[in-house]
């Protein structure tokens, strides 16, 4: 039975993942690929109740970003030995992202919102929603202007690659993996989409015009919004042959074009080591 695998892109390498473990490869400042590679044992096959739909959605996402930002730690260490993060750090890290994330996409929507609209009701929260979506996009297309940040998506783009050529049964080299797209329907990034245009219809519940529980509302629904997500994106994966659902998928992977660049064969290099340690 194939594994099912998937990963996100670090710094100067690629991350890979599967249900049993994980690897992080990583181009060194003296040209070579190193490689970690550690067991997983998931908290949603330890408790089964985690593993629930729409109970699991939120437990991965959470396990989904520590492994990730541990990731980064090490590839930051791996691609400059002279940067060292802490568990302090990694952990302020952690917090500070939450809090930045809160304020872009929930405070800072709601007050745009309620400068241009009299109304608390339905209306309130469908425009809400769609400062939500328009913050989102800016800050995509700020973060691709960067130059450090577009070495990051070409590593993005390169996971995806080696991940589809994996997919399509395909022997994993470099070579092979160079033909196939940087577009994958399992992407973060479609997950992000999916999560905003779903928490437009889940947050329009909230009727309240107290704008303190329309606030703590967003809040407290977050797992929910989280735990229909991941199940309508393991859905779509699923059966992304469908052309009904490779319509719903559209909107996904047209955002990984922002996502993701065009690798060189360096960059695939890393990702296919990082991907043929996940398999062994």
């Amino acid at each position: 039975m194939k594994k099912l695998v998937g990963g996100q892109a670090v710094i100067e390498g690629v991350m890979m993942k599967s249900d049993d473990c994980y690897a992080v490869s990583v181009r060194k400042p003296n040209g070579k690929i190193k490689t970690l590679r550690k067991k997983l044992n998931p908290i949603t096959k330890r408790i089964k109740i985690l593993g629930w739909p729409f109970v699991r959605g939120t437990v991965v996402l959470i396990e989904t970003l520590v492994l990730g930002l541990d990731a980064l730690s090490y590839s930051a260490k791996e691609a400059d030995e002279e940067e060292q993060l802490s568990k302090f750090a990694l952990t302020l890290t952690i917090l500070s992202s939450l809090l930045i994330a809160i304020a872009l996409f929930i405070l800072v929507p709601l007050y745009l919102t309620k400068l241009v609209v009299a109304d608390r009701g339905f209306l309130f929260n469908v425009i809400d929603g769609m400062f939500r979506l328009g913050i989102f996009f800016a800050y995509l297309f700020g973060i691709s202007a960067m130059k450090d940040v577009r070495k990051v998506f070409q590593y993005h783009g390169a996971e995806h690659m080696a991940v589809n050529c994996y997919e399509d049964n395909k022997d994993v080299t470099v070579q092979n993996a160079m033909k196939y797209s940087t577009l994958h329907p399992r992407c973060g990034t479609a997950f992000l989409i999916i999560v905003l245009v779903i928490s437009i219809f889940v947050f329009s519940l909230i009727i309240s015009p107290n704008m303190l529980v329309k606030f703590g509302g967003r809040i407290v629904l977050l797992p929910v919004i989280a735990g229909i997500s991941y199940e309508l994106l393991k859905f779509t994966s699923r059966f992304r042959k469908n052309p009904i659902i490779k319509l719903v998928m559209q909107p996904g992977l047209l955002v990984q074009r922002i996502t993701t660049r065009k690798p060189d064969e360096k960059q695939v290099e890393v990702a296919v080591t990082a991907l043929k340690a996940v398999l062994k």
